[in-house]
């Protein structure tokens, strides 16, 4: 499963507070198979995984979850203002 660090909590959270339509975020395979995307969300689909970690909802596509089994999602914030999320290996 997915794992998140408090950086992805923090944000997550932070976002459904500014955001009053969104509950949380999902994750899910791009078309091409290739890459995923992350997207504000207001409830899961069907066969999503959900992951609940320190108050942040993040539910993961059945293709992506696949994927990203035994993955870290981690994120910051630039100076900008942006959102940039990475994965790296779980320890």
């Amino acid at each position: 499963m997915l794992a998140l660090t408090e950086n992805v909590t923090e944000i997550v959270n932070k976002l459904a507070e500014e955001v009053p339509e969104m509950s949380g975020v999902r994750i899910a395979a791009e078309a091409d198979g290739q890459s995923l995307s992350v997207s504000p969300a207001d409830h899961a689909v069907d066969g999503d995984q959900t992951i609940e970690q320190d108050g942040a909802t993040v539910w993961v596509e059945a293709n992506a979850a696949q994927a990203l089994d035994g993955m870290v999602l981690d994120g910051g914030v630039d100076a900008d203002g942006n959102i940039q999320f990475a994965l790296g290996q779980q320890a």
